[in-house]
């Protein structure tokens, strides 16, 4: 199929030829003719990289009646470097429609301005949901005449804390409209919105939903957690033309990261929530121009970046959803070009390899972190190529004769050796007798290895109270009460008043759970889970005591678990049923400035095992 058999108007034809657009992709082959033939609503699965801001944007230009001035299609997504992106890519696509109004509405820019764009007419809305509420409370934007809503990225809006948002923005839109959701999962919530908002819709799903590109290849390292920046630096010198990005959890890892490339002399920067929207633009500007080389960021802050030539994606921490790193790994091997998807991993996560393994359905192949004499042969010959491709300045002529005269005692031999170790001699001593960093592994080790260690992990705590500063609290939540992660950091931030706390280890398990808190805060945390509640149910937090008396101490309160506590609770913790968590529950600052903060959001999640001396000189 060409774009031409697809219906669309000759106006927007000439401009995507203009892009040089030949053939659809296959969501696009799906989407376009459907939404331009049909006004029933669309679900549309499809993975990042495959093309689906066309595949919405495209019909729903075609569509617009640009006679008249109201706003007829609102776009939503998560972030404003994605809702920038939209809105550029349809302004692209509508070059020749002279009527057509796009506006961009997001958090951190002045909201005057967009209001005046909005006064002056504009058929299509593109937004971040806090700007957009924000907006209808001012009664600048109605949204009454809508005939398009397109939710974008519908996963990680609801991931970002978006749910209440997005009922109030579609409660606002009239009944009669058509409902376009494009995502790259279906979680509960995602589902809900289907069934709540949406009527009958078409489901359309290319390839399978959780399967890595073909075109890229993925690598793994094992290394201690306190020698992962080492081998980060080692990975990055052994390729020594890597244009990627380096994925981290938190913007706190973010920063830290990217910090330590740059006074290591990388040609890195880094994108996070901090940054202003003018910042932030002058960061991602030199990093598509190639003056940048490495971008470290978060899963929420690169939302947006549209780049096919990146040659690698690093993940220096695995994220806690399996499909995220599908998200990750296929922001490079597009277009036709080959892509490496890097996990520095250590021996903690052999069960996580082998999960993200089966989902891929390939095989993660497992890289040893290079040594000093492989990393300075290569980077030995970037520099001969350096020097070989260097233009010889007309001005070097007239200074010849003094430098042969210098030079007139040294063979060609020696000439050489001298004139590379005057530009590789520091190079040569940082990696001079260099130590091995990688570790025994085997990803599919039995997972009941895996529950010793955490068995041993978890022993060895005492009364509670970790080998690294946390307190270990035991609570009557688990997995038949609906109890996530993210759902025990809104309690501990709601009920300890205290956003700034240091979150360990989360272990939900099947009716109760497992938390860690530094342990200054131990009695903050007792205190406010005094007579607390949760949906309505009672809860009960106390510190965890050592094994051997675990199975007394609960008494009453745990009576309906007692079975579980006394004959399988040891065995449940150190199985490896519990899930563990690592992220920030900062939203906020994720988003951008002007967004509102998810429920329960404010905690620095920090793993318990990550070494504080991580990151360290090698």
């Amino acid at each position: 199929m060409t774009f031409s058999e697809t219906g669309l108007n000759k106006d927007i034809l000439k401009a995507i030829t203009d892009l040089g657009f030949e053939n659809p992709t296959p969501i696009q082959q799906e989407s376009i003719p459907f939404v331009i033939t049909e006004e029933t609503d669309l679900i549309a699965l499809a993975q990042t990289g495959t093309g689906k801001t066309a595949a919405f944007g495209l019909p729903v230009i075609h569509k617009i009646d640009t006679d008249r001035n109201q706003t007829q299609a609102i776009m939503l997504c998560p972030t404003r470097e994605l809702c920038l992106q939209i809105t550029k890519d349809l302004e692209s696509y509508a070059k020749y429609i002279k009527k057509l109004k796009i506006t961009a509405v997001y958090g951190g820019a002045n909201i005057q301005t967009q209001i005046r764009q909005l006064n002056s007419g504009s058929q299509i809305v593109v937004g971040t949901p806090g700007r957009v509420i924000d907006l209808i409370n001012r009664k600048k934007l109605k949204l009454k005449d809508i005939e398009f809503v397109v939710l974008d990225e519908a996963d990680e809006m609801l991931n970002m804390g978006f749910k209440e948002d997005l009922d109030i923005i579609l409660a606002e839109t009239p009944e009669k409209k058509q409902t376009l959701l494009f995502s790259a999962t279906m979680p509960k919530e995602v589902l809900r919105i289907t069934k709540d908002y949406m009527f009958s819709p078409k489901r359309i799903e290319v390839a399978k939903r959780n399967e890595g590109a073909s075109t890229v290849e993925h690598h793994y390292y094992m290394v201690n957690a306190r020698d992962k920046y080492k081998a980060l630096r080692r990975i990055c010198d052994v390729n020594p033309e890597i244009y990627g990005i380096i994925f981290c959890r938190t913007r706190r890892e973010t920063k830290e990261v990217s910090d330590k490339l740059m006074q290591d002399g990388y040609n890195a920067d880094a994108i996070h929530g901090e940054l202003s929207q003018s910042q932030r633009d002058h960061v991602m500007g030199r990093f598509r121009k190639r003056n940048l080389q490495i971008l470290v960021a978060t899963d929420v802050a690169a939302r947006g970046i549209d780049i096919n030539e990146l040659s690698h994606v690093i993940n220096y921490n695995l994220p806690d959803d399996n499909e995220i790193y599908i998200h990750r790994s296929g922001r490079t091997g597009r277009a036709g070009n080959k892509g490496i998807s890097i996990i520095i991993s250590h021996s903690r996560e052999k069960r996580k390899l082998f999960s993200i393994e089966k989902m891929l359905g390939k095989e993660l192949i497992l890289k040893k972190v290079p040594g000093g004499d492989e990393i300075c042969a290569i980077q030995l010959l970037k520099l001969i190529d350096k020097i070989v491709k260097t233009d010889v300045s007309p001005q070097i002529e007239k200074h010849l004769p003094i430098i042969e005269e210098k030079l007139s005692h040294l063979d060609k031999e020696e000439l050489v050796k001298h004139f590379v170790s005057a530009e590789f001699n520091r190079f040569l001593s940082f990696y001079k007798n260099a130590p091995d960093l990688n570790i025994t592994a085997s990803k599919g080790r039995d997972s009941r290895d895996s529950g010793r260690d955490r068995g041993r992990d978890s022993g060895r705590s005492g009364r509670g109270h970790s080998d690294e500063g946390f307190t270990r609290f035991f609570i009557n939540l688990g997995k038949t009460h609906r109890c996530e992660p993210q759902n025990l950091i809104g309690l501990v931030n709601e009920f300890t008043r205290n956003r700034n706390l240091q979150i360990g280890k989360i272990d939900i398990l099947q009716g109760f759970s497992f938390f860690e808190v530094e342990s200054s805060a131990e009695k903050e945390v007792l205190e406010g889970f005094k007579d607390s509640q949760w949906n309505g149910y009672k809860l009960t937090v106390e510190v965890s005591k050592p094994k051997n008396d675990e199975g007394k101490r609960r008494g009453k309160p745990y009576s309906s678990d007692r079975k579980r506590s006394s004959g399988g609770h040891s065995k449940s913790e150190g199985s490896g049923g519990g899930r563990r968590s690592g992220f920030s529950s900062n939203r906020r600052s994720e988003r951008g400035g002007g967004e509102r903060r998810s429920s329960g959001g404010g905690n620095t999640f920090k793993s318990r095992f990550k070494d504080k001396k991580e990151g360290g000189r090698s």
